[in-house]
């Protein structure tokens, strides 16, 4: 058993333009920092292959999804918020880290592999269910719940977001849904600025003020999830695994190290290992300073590896 790690050149072709954070190097930075540690051994590197159609549409309405394509330029870039654009390339990689999700359910759920990380882009966990936005189109996370919920036949999937901004686009689309407990950290007041307050009884917003000291942080977390989480009794583990509350990183005020990272993946694989076979997929989302994503994804993978 192994620990599957998804990745596809053509993510590294979806490019919004000089100086936006959310570039093809920060998948760049990830490899060439596995390969420099030899983390990049025994993986079982996968090779993604684009979500279908139908698979989209467990989660997002074909309305949505023809205005994106309509949208898509053959040249140039189009944009579908001010932060967030299209070339030529975008869906071709947003159907490709979608895909990465759902394949990664499936081999996980037939017990080829233990579990998974998901190195891809364009993110996911802003999308809404008719929605682009905060640089993502497709919401990754929410494909693959569908999928373990439909296709698996499973009863309960806990989705865990620790990116810095709030999953908004997942709140939107699995809140209310008792067979999904999502755990969502992030700063507050900061971007969206939306769905904080969404009352769902699957929803538990953890809201962390900036400036936060990690020992609080964990406490935090701890006191918030960790009850809740083993109640619900999850049979897989969803991360929506956003890196920039690392200290350094250029879009966020909270003071996380590559250690409390390590923390939050040891916690949830605790959780896993007693309650979800050591089942767990982990999507990138967030993290913009390069050397701290990269030991970040490091330190998060080590961990996920370290079960097998």
């Amino acid at each position: 058993m192994t620990t599957a790690f998804f990745s596809h050149d053509d993510c590294l072709k979806h490019n919004m333009g000089p100086g936006h954070p959310e570039c093809p190097e920060r998948i760049s930075a990830i490899l060439s920092y596995l390969a420099e540690t030899g983390l990049d051994q025994n993986l079982d590197w996968v090779r993604p292959e684009e979500i279908t159609r139908d698979q989209l549409l467990t989660v997002h309405p074909e309305q949505y999804l023809h205005q994106l394509d309509l949208m898509q330029p053959t040249r140039g870039r189009v944009f579908t918020d001010p932060d967030t654009a299209m070339m030529p390339d975008t869906l071709r990689a947003a159907r490709l880290s979608a895909g990465a999700n759902v394949q990664a359910v499936d081999m996980v759920m037939s017990g080829q592999v233990t579990n998974a990380f998901v190195c891809a882009r364009p993110p996911g966990h802003h999308a809404e269910r008719a929605k682009s936005m905060g640089f993502c189109f497709y919401n990754n996370i929410a494909l693959a719940a569908m999928r373990a919920l439909t296709f698996h036949q499973l009863e309960r999937v806990a989705i865990i977001d620790f990116d810095v901004h709030q999953g908004n686009g997942t709140v939107d689309i699995v809140g209310g849904d008792e067979r999904i407990l999502m755990c969502s950290s992030f700063q507050h007041p900061f971007y969206p600025h939306s769905h904080v307050h969404r009352q769902a009884s699957n929803i538990i917003n953890t809201p962390i003020a900036a400036g936060c000291a990690a020992i609080e942080y964990r406490k935090t977390i701890e006191n918030a999830w960790m009850q809740r989480l083993r109640d619900f009794d999850p049979q897989l583990i969803l991360i929506s695994a956003g890196f920039d509350g690392h200290a350094q990183d250029p879009l966020a005020e909270l003071n996380l190290e590559v250690e409390d990272y390590r923390w939050l993946t040891e916690m949830i694989v605790g959780v896993a290992r007693d309650h979800a076979n050591d089942r767990v997929i982990s999507t990138l989302e967030g993290g913009y300073h390069l050397k701290a994503l990269a030991e970040s994804v490091a330190a998060h993978v080590q961990v996920l590896k370290s079960v097998n």
